[in-house]
């Protein structure tokens, strides 16, 4: 039985989504507005602001900017895949439970023959790196193989099938599992590959030797909770200590581990590694640089989708496992796992908090068990804490250099999510709604009574047009992702600026200096073409800087996904662009999803069946549109104060699946008073599983 939660968390519920009372009615014309009303925000360009930009970014983008100069003639045809393996086991050894990353002999070679048949070309390194350098087109349907972990399977099951179809390979090896140490994180009972083996797999001419670290493939503690991560992107935490490994102890532990994985190599085997397979598939910008200096250019990730000989600084790979047959392979391979729906259920860390650490624990079991039966395959987690409900962070759930951390939480509940659930985690964050001790003229100021004055809005927001402003949340963006294991980000909907809105000094000279409009609020509202001009300067300005805290974020994670929040109205009524400064196809350019609040009873429509199928319909007919969006389905009607009927949720779920959505959500889970029904709710919910 799960044990309710304190009082004053239950209590949280209708103010998740305070605004909704107070936005501008979409019945209401324009000219009847009052200024205090609340409407609605976006980033231009932070080139011409380079105290925003990190020294590791920098480095990020003139690593790219080399990659960029190669030769684009050949950009049509520049383009690879690659196929991860790991052990390849006899199929008398194909019973569960076993390894789900080992593939049976069977299915493996018919894979290699399914490859052979569609005309697909394997291709080694070598032709990837010769034709990078002389600007030469890859060949058509290009594949990588790559193989992890240095079973000795591969030499006994997969190098025959090598030289029976003539076929490159990369394979991968753990430098201490060789040497016999970290035994407790070598799997067991699995053999691996000797070193007179290695010698004559690198002297055939098809296979590549490649490092998959020296030490580094092992989880180490990364929180206060003991969840052990990946060693390769975690800042231990010293629990006898209770803190967290400093940038300098990390970066010597990363560079000591990485010179040792290339030397181990040369030792035994007479060959140094041009190529770094990462443990896990995680990496960083640090990690990136370290393995350039020892010698490793060019390494291998774990993240779906092709590859461009542009960038081959953490090559893309698919992850073959669960042991495909040659239909499921083909369908991986033809489909690049790319065309995987989401089913969100976006999460709200207070309700899992509580002061009892034990019964948070509790609580987060609860969640684990409820996530993983309903068909969910995303969580869009809060990490940020906002008790008294008003949409703007009091605190943070993870370790950072400004606000109060309310508990060293997220990283915890997220990686239990992954781990446990199965699921794909985004860290929810606000762009700029944050109660903090900060100079006065860092807040976003709109025109009331002739004047600009604080804004009236219940979000209390940064300003996105100060420069320190900026960079002050891009810290905790990048402390997010420098503690925390994720896998996207959500940009809550606290992007808004009005019509009204922003008026502080900052915002009317760059207003003026950056994009050449007037500098004062009477000629910037004068005319409905100037307001709208105006909103979309704003819009784009929102959508550049959460470009800005993503590339703050992605120095640590460089994978992220990015998905917005945004409200239904710039969608069903495009010209409320100039109240809100919120644009779908603006949107549609920037982020990899869309998570619209397809919410008919908080925007009061009459009849919500007819008005979801409108936005369905508005959403369509923007080239991309359904393919980016996720549907975010409200489970209670905040007017009300009551959890919408599970007959009334089905519905809406039916008809958006009818209607052509591809992704779709919904948001307040309740996992103590079962709203929505999880039963009844997961029939429509939940998605095929694929390999």
């Amino acid at each position: 039985m799960v044990i309710p939660r304190f009082t004053e968390i239950q209590a949280r519920h209708v103010t998740l989504r305070p605004h909704a009372e107070q936005r501008c009615s979409t019945s209401k014309p324009p000219t009847e507005r009052n200024q205090s009303q609340c409407r609605w925000l976006r980033f231009r360009s932070f080139a011409s602001n380079k105290q925003d930009i990190s020294v590791q970014t920098i480095s990020k983008y003139i690593g790219l900017l080399l990659c960029l100069t190669l030769n684009a003639a050949f950009a049509s045809n520049n383009q690879f895949i690659a196929l991860n393996y790991h052990d390849i086991i006899p199929e008398e050894e194909r019973t569960p439970p076993f390894d789900r990353v080992a593939v049976s002999q069977h299915h493996f070679e018919s894979h290699l023959a399914w490859l052979k048949k569609e005309g697909y070309r394997v291709i080694s390194i070598d032709e990837i790196l010769a034709n990078a350098q002389g600007g030469k087109p890859l060949p058509d349907k290009a594949v990588l193989l790559t193989f992890d972990d240095g079973y000795r399977s591969f030499y006994t099951r997969v190098f025959p099938l090598l030289k029976k179809y003539r076929f490159p390979a990369v394979v991968a090896l753990v430098g201490s599992w060789m040497e016999g140490l970290d035994a407790n994180n070598r799997p067991a009972g699995k053999e691996l590959l000797n070193w007179s083996e290695i010698r004559e797999l690198e002297q055939s001419g098809l296979v590549e030797i490649a490092s998959h670290s020296y030490d580094l493939h092992r989880g180490l503690v990364a929180n206060p909770q003991g969840n052990e991560q990946a060693a390769a992107t975690t800042y231990a935490y010293d629990t006898d200590l209770s803190q967290y490994e400093d940038d300098a102890e990390y970066q010597q532990r990363i560079s000591a581990s990485m010179a040792k994985s290339t030397d181990f190599i040369w030792q035994h085997a007479g060959i140094r590694p041009r190529l770094m397979v990462w443990p896990f598939g995680e990496y960083n910008e640090a990690l990136l640089a370290t393995s350039r200096s020892v010698g490793m250019p060019y390494t291998l990730a774990l993240w779906d989708g092709k590859n461009t000989l542009a960038d081959l600084r953490a090559m893309h790979r698919l992850l073959i496992a669960d042991d495909p047959d040659q239909h499921q392979f083909a369908k991986i391979v033809k489909g690049l796992r790319a065309d995987r729906p989401l089913r969100v259920v976006h999460m709200d860390l207070d309700y899992i908090y509580d002061k009892n650490s034990e019964q948070t624990e509790r609580n987060l079991d609860a969640l684990i068990e409820r996530i993983r039966s309903s068909g969910a395959n995303t969580v869009f987690l809060q990490a940020y804490s906002d008790p008294d409900g008003d949409g703007s962070a009091d605190a943070l759930y993870f370790p950072n250099r400004h606000l109060p951390v309310r508990r060293d939480l997220f990283n915890r509940v997220a990686w239990q999510l992954k781990t446990r659930a199965g699921v794909k985690v985004y860290a929810w964050m606000p762009m700029m709604a944050y109660k903090a001790d900060i100079p006065e003229e860092w807040r976003v100021m709109e025109w009331r009574d002739g004047k600009a004055q604080p804004s009236s809005h219940i979000y209390n927001r940064i300003s996105p047009f100060n420069a320190d402003a900026r960079r002050w949340v891009g810290d905790l963006y990048e402390d997010l992702a420098k503690h925390c294991a994720f896998d996207g980000l959500l940009f809550h909907d606290d992007g808004i600026l009005s019509d009204f809105e922003d008026v502080s000094p900052a915002a009317l000279h760059y207003t003026h200096d950056v994009w050449g409009l007037p500098g004062d609020f009477e000629s910037l509202h004068a005319t409905a073409k100037s307001r709208l001009t105006w909103a979309k300067q704003k819009t784009e300005l929102m959508t550049q800087f959460t470009d800005y805290l993503s590339e703050r974020a992605r120095i640590y994670r460089p994978y992220l996904k990015t998905a917005r929040n945004l409200y239904a109205l710039p969608i069903m009524q495009p010209d409320s662009e100039e109240w809100y400064a919120q644009s779908f196809p603006a949107f549609l350019a920037h982020y990899d999803y869309l998570a619209i609040e397809a919410m008919p009873f908080m925007e009061k429509a009459d009849k919500p069946e007819a008005w979801l199928r409108e936005l369905m319909k508005r959403v369509a007919s923007y080239p991309g549109g359904l393919n980016k969006t996720v549907f975010e389905l409200q489970s209670v009607d905040w007017n009300t104060q009551k959890p919408i009927s599970t007959t009334t949720f089905i519905d809406q779920i039916k008809l958006l699946k009818q209607s052509g959505a591809v992704h779709f959500g919904y948001y307040p889970d309740n996992v103590y008073a079962n709203q929505p029904n999880l039963d009844e709710v997961k029939k429509e919910f939940a998605v095929e599983m694929m390999p």
